[in-house]
């Protein structure tokens, strides 16, 4: 495959030494209570089961999955810039992120709110195995209070500032799907994209859940659903499609149908297409088990096939694992199909990794180019 030699992707991820990144948005605590069946009681007060915590794991989740990544890379500068409560799951996120080499100096706290948390229980079975049960969820139920919108935007304005900007690259991880709870408000949206407008030299990125249309300026990283939402809200629910109009037609009168002009794009290249051209940069499009599309304004689209997996996998952070891949790659001059190479062969090896959010080291990815050539 010409997209990326081995030569070059060693070059790349050698290069990953030598980048800093500040990663805007939504870090949550992953927290996994793990139980073990053979040790289940039976409650006497409520007749139900008791179930026996015999260990306890804790990782940085959504913008922190990306942390994750950028720190197994090798990343040489990683910052933190978003918001925690002032609570015991804010101290223990801190905590790892401090593990992992994250400077939490731009990441604001607030008893005004709570730090958003994944429990997730798990329970070991009799073979060792673990299976995933039931998560509960914490997070914001209220808007962002204006006094953190104000730390996030004075964070990612001074670490990106001309004189002597801090950062290479700024991943924004919007990643909270009700409007305006979570890091990334309306109003941090829009000092984000003014800033990427003003500071070219620098490379931004963003991935949305619920917003990723709204972007200006920056790389997007949707997958098929976020950014067919995005420039056509309408497609695939309740539109008839030309061709199968036209095949109801000539049931109800052979010889009656209409000309359907043929389109030169496929749906998932037409919609990118129309997101790159909005927001100016080129659109990394997740396609799951297809690999990836990269899109840009103007140019062709470059498909990139997946590293292929047998056996079970688990998708939980793949996006967030192609992005840590991608950026990096992107600050250090990489071609958009040579980034997006990078990222699929990442978020490839992450989704085979069960029962945590996966990450890769520069290692793993060489044997994986490999494996995705053979």
């Amino acid at each position: 495959m010409a997209l990326l030699t081995r030569e070059r992707l060693a070059e790349l991820l050698a290069g990953f030494s030598g980048v800093r990144v500040a990663v805007v948005g939504d870090f949550f605590l992953d927290r996994y209570l793990v139980t073990d069946v053979a040790l289940e009681e039976r409650s006497l007060e409520t007749g139900l089961a008791a179930r026996q915590v015999v260990a306890r794991r804790s990782s940085p989740g959504h913008a922190g999955t990306v942390t994750n990544n950028l720190h197994a890379l090798g990343v040489r500068t990683i910052y933190a810039c978003g918001f925690t409560g002032e609570d015991g799951e804010g101290y223990e996120l801190r905590r790892c992120l401090a593990e992992r080499r994250v400077d939490a100096t731009y990441l604001a706290s607030s008893s005004e709110v709570v730090t958003g948390t994944y429990v997730k229980p798990t329970f070991r079975q009799h073979n060792g195995t673990e299976r995933e049960l039931e998560r509960l969820d914490m997070r914001n139920r209220a808007p962002l209070p204006v006094t953190l919108e104000d730390a996030i935007v004075a964070g990612f304005t001074h670490l990106t500032e001309p004189a002597r900007p801090l950062v290479d690259a700024v991943i924004v991880a919007d990643q909270v799907d009700e409007r305006n709870h979570g890091a990334i408000t309306d109003r941090v949206r829009e000092a984000l994209c003014r800033l990427a407008g003003e500071r070219a030299d620098i490379v931004w990125y963003a991935d949305s859940r619920r917003r990723i249309g709204e972007y200006r300026q920056v790389y997007t990283k949707p997958n098929r659903d976020e950014c067919r939402r995005a420039v056509a809200p309408g497609a695939g629910h309740g539109i008839v499609h030309a061709e199968a109009l036209s095949a109801a037609l000539q049931a109800l009168e052979p010889g009656l149908a209409l000309e359907v002009e043929e389109d030169a794009e496929p749906d998932n290249e037409r919609y990118a297409r129309r997101l790159s051209q909005r927001t100016g940069r080129a659109v990394f499009l997740t396609l799951a088990e297809d690999g990836m599309l990269v899109v840009p304004p103007q140019d062709a689209a470059v498909a990139v096939p997946p590293l292929r997996a047998s056996g079970p996998i688990d998708p939980t952070g793949a996006g967030d694992a192609a992005t840590a891949g991608i950026v990096p790659a992107l600050a250090l001059g990489a071609r958009a199909a040579e980034a997006a190479t990078v990222g699929v062969l990442i978020s490839g090896l992450t989704v085979r990794q069960l029962n945590t959010t996966g990450t890769a080291t520069p290692d793993q990815v060489l044997a994986a180019w490999e494996e995705w050539t053979a």
